[in-house]
């Protein structure tokens, strides 16, 4: 059951008319009174044909009047208007029901407390089996006005509540952190003009694409306003950028001008300071060729840091500011996938923005490293081979079910549920991203002799999840790569220690699966050997002797070795 309590407005019979009108859709069926402050005498255009809406308004707004006559100056924002509707697969509730759920919420509201007779007049009406809308004047019979400040928490708490005792659907309790769902209005707008979504939605994913594209806030706006949103500005003196509005091109009020929404508006986390420290955070530290010249590509680099989620774990703040780049992680690997990837990618992208943000408090530079690998994604020029694809997508599955469970922990009910529909569009996505590279194994297996030795290693390395592995349809896959790892130098007994070590199997749907991209990514590079390490060591400190004696003019001869330079030098 959800009570959505609008913005206080000033026009009784205005919303009056429109709750005993056809509606926008000729949707509106019998409107009638269910509940009300007095129910005595109080009249109903719905079920009396002598009651008009003008006596209704006249009715409810009488306190009001009171109060305006008595005072200078006059109450205007006194119309309080709160929908109340039961889910699509909820039961059948009676006028009864409804008028005690009305009564319910109202009291917790504050608009008329139980046993107060000075209370705020009100009535619930009712033209839908699914919903009611209650109404009230906020100024009480005795002039004051009531105490509505975090009306919206109690009253979603009484809706829990309602929604245990009437045997309805339950929904999670809210805390604060959610984005403001549309209007109807804005729903019914958007519909008029062919539009997939309302234009608050529409922003929000525009608004979180751009954040991995930016390093400060100047070009977060320049990204913005370059790819197609309306932004308004607002600066200090000094041309500082204190905050900002976004706005949909084509989204106009009545007098043709556009309509701006602001950041915070459109989502918690999107206000503009909230913004510049994510930026602020995700600036290198280092020099900027650096990672330039790491020989991992940014799709490596991303696998990497993301094994840091689970590490920080034990620090709250740590790790929701890891959530939060996680997030921005799996926006730029969206933008960046290959197009059979990208509606799954997109989808959890989407349906994980709810997970980034609780009321803990995030420490933004603590997942450094999650960001800047989200920025450099965005910006390379080329796109991933499949195993590094693989690889990464899987290392998401992970990381987000690892963010699932740290929110289950913390009790974050709409942020868990909203990591668990994006694992399931990331595991649809893993399996996509996974296919191309399991040809390709399948097709040149090891031989029967090296595969036999292989499952001896998984045995004594994961004995747990022995029988899993190797009765998985990906094992042959998965017996390619150990192979193929050990003729680059590794041991595949200790990669696939190393493999368990990141990624618990036990909730792995195709263990297999899991360690083939895990083990990829890890034993990508030949191993290092440690006698050809001190060969290269030693030639190259020769080098360095023979440069520098040839800088100081003191060119050895060629039977001469670089020791015996040195002993006679430092004679």
């Amino acid at each position: 059951m959800i009570a959505a309590i609008k913005p206080a407005g000033a026009n009784t019979r205005g919303l009056l008319a429109y709750l005993y009108g056809p509606g926008d859709h000729d949707e509106h069926l019998d409107p009638h009174i269910v509940a009300g402050f007095a129910m005595l005498g109080m009249p109903d255009p719905g079920r009396d044909e002598n009651a008009t809406l003008t006596e209704l308004a006249r009715y409810l707004d009488e306190p009001v009047r009171l109060r305006n006559s008595e005072f200078g100056k006059p109450v205007t924002d006194h119309v309080w208007h709160c929908p109340v509707r039961a889910a699509p697969e909820d039961r059948y509730l009676s006028d009864a029901e409804w008028g005690e759920i009305a009564q319910r919420i109202v009291q917790a509201a504050g608009i008329a407390p139980a046993g107060d007779d000075l209370a705020c007049r009100w009535i619930a009406v009712r033209h839908a089996d699914d919903h009611i809308h209650i109404f009230a004047t906020t100024v009480r019979e005795d002039g004051r006005r009531p105490k509505l400040h975090g009306s919206g928490i109690r009253v979603g708490d009484a809706c829990r509540e309602i929604e245990k005792d009437y045997g309805l659907r339950q929904l999670k309790k809210g805390d604060g952190t959610g984005s403001r769902r549309p209007t109807q209005a804005e729903m019914h707008k958007a519909e008029r003009l062919g539009w997939d979504e309302p234009s608050a939605e529409w922003l929000q994913d525009r608004i979180r694409a751009a954040i991995p594209h930016a390093t400060n806030a100047e070009e977060f706006i320049a990204y913005l306003q370059a790819s197609g949103v309306e932004v308004q500005v607002r600066r200090g003196p000094s041309g500082d950028l204190l905050g900002y509005a976004a706005g949909r091109p084509g989204d106009v009020n009545e007098a043709s001008e556009q309509i701006y929404h602001p950041g915070s508006k459109i989502s918690p986390d999107l206000s503009l300071p909230k913004i510049k420290a994510r930026l602020e955070s995700s600036r290198p530290e280092e020099h900027p060729t650096a990672r330039r010249n790491h020989p991992s590509t940014p799709w490596h680099q991303a696998t990497d840091a993301l094994d840091t989620l689970h590490t920080d774990l034990a620090d709250d703040s740590h790790a929701q500011s890891h959530i939060t780049a996680l997030g921005e992680l799996l926006e730029a690997t969206a933008q960046k996938a290959p197009a059979n990837l990208r509606a799954e990618l997109r989808a959890a992208s989407m349906a994980f923005a709810r997970a980034q943000r609780s009321q803990i408090r995030a420490e933004d530079r603590a997942a450094h490293a999650v960001r800047s690998a989200a920025r450099d994604i965005v910006h390379t020029a080329t796109g991933p081979d499949g195993s590094a694809l693989a690889a990464l997508v899987a290392a998401l599955v992970w990381a987000t079910i690892v963010a699932r469970r740290w929110h289950e922990a913390k009790n974050h009910a709409h942020q868990a549920d909203a990591a668990r529909q994006a694992v399931q569009h990331l595991q649809t996505a893993a399996d996509h991203a996974l296919a191309p590279t399991l040809t390709e194994l399948t097709a040149r297996p090891p031989r029967d002799q090296a595969r036999r030795v292989l499952a001896g290693d998984v045995r004594a390395a994961v004995p747990d999840h022995a029988e899993r592995i190797l009765t998985d349809p990906a094992w042959p896959a998965l017996a390619k790569v150990l192979a193929d790892a050990e003729a680059r130098g590794h041991q595949p007994h200790q990669l696939l220690r190393e493999a368990t070590a990141q990624r618990e199997l036990t909730t792995a749907r195709q263990p297999a699966r899991v360690l083939i991209t895990r083990i990829q990514h890890t034993g990508r590079n030949p191993a290092p050997n440690r006698h050809a390490e001190a060969a290269r060591r030693r030639s190259t400190l020769a080098t360095s002797v023979r440069v520098r004696q040839t800088h100081d003019g003191q060119l050895p001869s060629a039977a001469t070795t670089p020791t015996e330079q040195q002993r006679r030098q430092r004679r």
